[in-house]
């Protein structure tokens, strides 16, 4: 008879208990978002990724995350609220890496998936001679951070690990940088010497030594090889001389008039359309952001009215789905204008190739037309996230 009595308090103990529980998992979850908002708002370059779980009263934390500052911050919240915690939170890159947390690519291009596995969706590329942040290790594969903060994996064959004294003596040795859009490093000073490695445009190596024809040239693994001179220059020399204009940008672009269309690709072998913009400013001596989605949120905003009248050469056109009371814009494409009376700009749709939003020309491309969504202006604008490669030289 006790027992009958007994029944309904404890199920009524369980139902509260149970409802308790989600409702501070609920406030967790709105904790973990605000936070996530705040310091990882773009998971294609900042990782905050929690999980809350209620196991006999204590609620276990996990999940990983790049910034110390939101681990910290999320730390204090849970303090805050006076429970039982577990923090199991990996906050990377930790002991999973070991003492090389820094890499630089070692092959001409190195392709960076969105998964750990070679299956994966190609998210972006790595030209020799890049320096890389390891954050994580999976198998034979690692997440790392490229310069321009994108984050994703690259297989163990694509770099070379470091540490820190290591990272830092490559990053301030003397370079070789790429200029033309592909090519051979050679076993000796000759073309009839064995290939060491292809190479293409963009490519950094360590500055050796140099004769009437050849720079000397070492890789991140030690290798040695020798470089054409016609096709390559001392990399100080060629910062210093970097300007950022429409028509050095125009030029830089239209050496890659017919390249081929690779989704995830920001290299000469294959590049998408924001790998192409991406590659013709880099050339020029900037890194800017990696996806279209991305770049339209840097420079200045121009072209409000939509009608091309108020363009310069070297403004990056932005296209796709204009925002309604539903959804919001959609970035898909983005191309660079060239300025010229044809109303021509450059892009990388099937290939590299140059358009016009000119119904009388030839080339008139009506489709991107009737989807452009405004332009950028990237000259002579300051914005964290369009980084001069100058400010990086040494006095």
């Amino acid at each position: 008879m006790k027992l009958l009595k007994r029944a309904p308090l404890l199920l009524l103990l369980f139902v509260l208990s149970c409802k308790d529980s989600a409702v501070l998992l609920k406030e967790l979850h709105t904790i973990s978002d605000t936070i996530k908002t705040q310091y990882a708002p773009d998971k294609r370059v900042a990782i905050f990724d929690v999980n809350f779980e209620d196991i006999n009263d204590i609620i276990i934390v996990s999940g990983i995350t790049d910034s110390k500052e939101a681990h910290q911050k999320l730390v204090t919240n849970l303090k805050s609220l006076d429970i039982a915690f577990i923090n199991n939170i990996r906050v990377l890159p930790d002991t999973v890496v070991g003492p090389k947390k820094f890499a630089v690519a070692r092959n001409s291009v190195i392709n960076i998936r969105s998964n750990p596995k070679h299956s994966a969706e190609l998210g972006t590329q790595g030209l020799l001679g890049m320096s890389l942040k390891i954050l994580d290790k999976k198998g034979d594969f690692y997440r790392i951070q490229t310069p321009d903060s994108y984050i994703s994996w690259v297989d163990k064959g694509g770099i070379q690990k470091m540490n820190k004294k290591q990272f830092d003596a490559w990053n301030t040795s003397e370079k070789v940088i790429f200029i033309k859009t592909n090519g051979f490093v050679y076993a000796a000073a000759s073309e009839k010497s064995p290939i060491v490695s292809d190479i293409t445009l963009g490519a950094l190596l360590q500055y050796r030594s140099e004769n009437n024809s050849f720079f000397g040239v070492k890789y991140p693994d030690n290798r040695i090889g020798f470089i054409k001179k016609t096709e390559a220059i001392r990399y100080n020399s060629w910062l210093k001389n970097t300007a950022l204009t429409g028509e050095k940008i125009e030029k830089t672009a239209k050496k890659m008039n017919g390249f081929p269309y690779l989704w995830g690709g920001t290299s000469t072998k294959g590049m998408d359309c924001s790998g192409f913009t991406k590659m013709a400013y880099l050339m020029n001596g900037f890194i800017i952001p990696r996806d279209a989605s991305q770049q339209i949120n840097a420079g200045k905003k121009v072209d409000r009215d939509l009608n091309f009248k108020t363009l310069e050469k070297g403004d990056l056109l932005f296209f796709g789905t204009k925002a309604t009371a539903e959804k919001k814009q959609r970035v898909v494409h983005v191309g660079i204008w060239l300025g010229n009376q044809k109303m021509e700009f450059i892009h990388a749709s099937g290939n590299v190739h140059i358009s016009s939003m000119d119904k009388a020309e030839a080339h008139y491309d009506d489709f991107n037309k009737k989807r452009y969504l405004g332009s950028r202006r990237y000259i002579g604008s300051s914005n964290k996230n369009i980084i001069a490669l100058r400010t990086k030289l040494k006095p």
